[in-house]
């Protein structure tokens, strides 16, 4: 790969910082949500970059410990980037082609006050139903893609916009594992059916994550289990 194209495929990479939600005024301070939805795993799409949301009430110990920091928030989203991107004060050729090689990972961690549609746009989220068990493995996946000091959960730097946060990560971010890897795997942590290797871009983990939104609206075989779409 030649300085150019390395140059250009470290933008299409960097670019992986996700846009922030639109949240209304009149949604803040909201503290919960009455219907509780236990068995919905939200995947956004933010620009470049794919987020896996959950019910912030759904959370359980102990990534519930992700919600400490983000009061009134209804739904929480989780994604995956490279650290010295996100936090660097400019955004010029060498931090950009940093992002070719592993480096640190971070976690943005944004709470929604509305709903995943109103934030994201209702075009660019797709919600997918889970199993208790299938709930269960995602947030284990997700808790051990966050740094812990003795199973306890800190804050490493507050958001780039209100209502987010930073969490440092367990995993190293680089060209072949960014933020649309990690949200393949945390699917396929689910129990769905997807690829994780080899998903670099947005686009293909959105294509994988439509398909099993159409696999699940589809009316189940007799006999068969209503969470089509899943892993055998």
């Amino acid at each position: 790969m030649n300085r150019r194209a390395a140059y250009a495929f470290a933008i299409t990479l960097a670019v992986c910082l996700p846009r922030s939600p639109a949240v209304s005024a009149a949604a803040r301070g909201i503290p919960s949500v009455s219907d509780v939805e236990s068995s919905t795993v939200y995947v956004a799409r933010r620009g470049w970059h794919i987020d896996i949301g959950l019910a912030a009430a759904a959370l359980t110990a102990p990534l519930s410990q992700a919600g400490r920091d983000l009061p009134g928030a209804r739904y929480i989203f989780f994604g995956f980037a490279d650290k010295h991107y996100l936090l660097a004060a400019n955004h010029r050729a060498p931090v950009l082609l940093s992002a070719l090689f592993p480096g640190a990972g971070i976690m943005l961690t944004t709470g929604i006050p509305n709903s995943p549609a109103a934030a994201f746009g209702e075009k660019h989220v797709i919600a997918l139903r889970v199993t208790p068990d299938q709930m269960r493995d995602l947030q284990s996946f997700i808790w051990r893609s966050l740094r812990t000091q003795d199973e306890a959960l800190k804050v490493f730097q507050q958001g780039p916009y209100d209502g987010s946060v930073y969490f440092l990560a367990v995993r190293k971010y680089s060209a072949v594992h960014t933020c649309n890897t990690w949200g393949a795997e945390a699917l396929r942590a689910a129990g769905f059916h997807v690829h994780a290797k080899g998903v670099i871009f947005a686009w293909q983990l959105w294509s994988q994550a439509r398909r099993l939104k159409r696999s699940q609206n589809q009316p189940p075989a007799a006999g068969a289990s209503l969470l089509v779409g899943t892993a055998d």
